[in-house]
């Protein structure tokens, strides 16, 4: 009983701090995005909600908790809420088999910093990420609202365009680790001493557009165009329903794919890797606590691309954001699969 009450603890622990990352960070998200915005504009930010604003994520959901939640006068209630449950809960749920650092040793017990090492990891990753056509299908559809429905349909369309390359793309590190583990991905860099970015780079790319796309990032925010849609599917909803929709689509689902790419490419909780050179450690001095430090960094570096892209690029239209899917970042990623697939069996035997 005692091993069981044991292992139920560690799992509620591993639960919370996932919730703690989703959530947590998520939210605080919102303010390194206002502070990289505003350096790149010239202004100091967010500055008065406590020191330097940091108390300005937590000021923003109190005011949208103390909203009004109004509903559209002829929308579906039930489709309407189950639409902001479907975004919100896949989203945290990829989490679960996010592997944060190697295996640890806690009071003589080995505990994995994953809350689950499924041998199908990187499927569950994407099954769980499809379930965001069916949250923005039905955001749109229940609203009973044109600006919604056709905003919808655009996200629907860009979704369903890009989960075809990027499954594609990610097929090419997936071969050279030769398994669907992501606990286990990042060990097959570390024992091949090599990160996959570097010899994958074109599914990196492809990876990269992808993950601008599904999660609505500039330059393919189409979905919003507020000078046409009035921030398109999420026009009907309002207070804390209003600021959960583009916490789970801007910072969640970017946070979350940006670890699944340092798992793919950047050899997870693994130091520097330089070609023909190995691993370097310049932070060797933290000990045990340096592999999670790396990891950290990594995704953190990745945040700060997306983010500051936001701030960077034009919007494309929605006729040319799927002909970038269909007609260049889809053949990129096969092209990329088919020379892995001649060239892997080379490179590790």
């Amino acid at each position: 009983m005692m091993e069981i009450a044991i292992n139920i603890l560690i799992i509620l622990i591993k639960i919370l701090v996932i919730l703690i990352i989703a959530l947590g960070i998520g939210a605080y998200l919102t303010l390194v995005e206002r502070k990289v915005a505003a350096h790149i504009q010239r202004r100091p930010g967010p500055m008065v909600v406590g020191w330097h604003g940091l108390l300005q994520p937590i000021a923003d959901g109190v005011k949208l908790i103390t909203k009004e939640d109004l509903f559209p006068r002829y929308g579906n209630r039930f489709l309407y809420n189950l639409a902001l449950i479907m975004a919100l809960v896949p989203a945290v749920l990829v989490f679960a088999v996010v592997p944060f650092g190697p295996t640890i040793e806690i009071g003589g017990r080995e505990i994995k910093p994953i809350l689950t090492d499924v041998n199908v990891g990187i499927l569950l990753v994407f099954g769980l990420g499809s379930l965001a056509v069916y949250a923005i299908a039905l955001a749109g559809w229940a609203s009973n609202s044109k600006y919604a429905l056709i905003g919808s349909m655009r996200k629907a369309g860009i979704i369903i365009s890009y989960e075809v390359a990027i499954t594609f793309a990610v097929m090419g590190p997936l071969m050279l680790a030769g398994t669907l583990s992501t606990f286990e991905i990042v060990q097959a860099q570390i024992d091949q001493k090599l990160w996959y970015f570097w010899i994958q780079p074109v599914a990196f790319v492809v990876y990269m557009f992808s993950l601008l796309a599904e999660t609505g990032r500039v330059p393919f925010d189409i979905q919003e165009a507020e000078a046409e849609l009035v921030t398109g599917f999420t026009v009907e909803y309002g207070g804390i329903k209003f600021g959960l929709f583009p916490l789970v689509e801007w910072y969640v689902e970017v946070l979350t794919l940006s670890a699944i790419a340092v798992v793919l490419f950047f050899g997870g909780w693994s130091p520097i890797n330089i070609p023909f050179l190995g691993f370097v450690d310049p932070l060797f001095f933290l000990g045990p606590f340096a592999p999670f430090v790396w990891f950290v960094l990594k995704v953190a570096l990745l945040l700060l691309f997306v983010l500051w892209l936001h701030w960077t690029l034009p919007r494309y239209r929605i006729d040319q954001i799927t002909a970038i899917a269909w007609k260049v970042m889809l053949p990129l990623a096969l092209l990329n699969l088919v020379i892995t697939a001649v060239i892997a069996p080379l490179i590790w035997r």
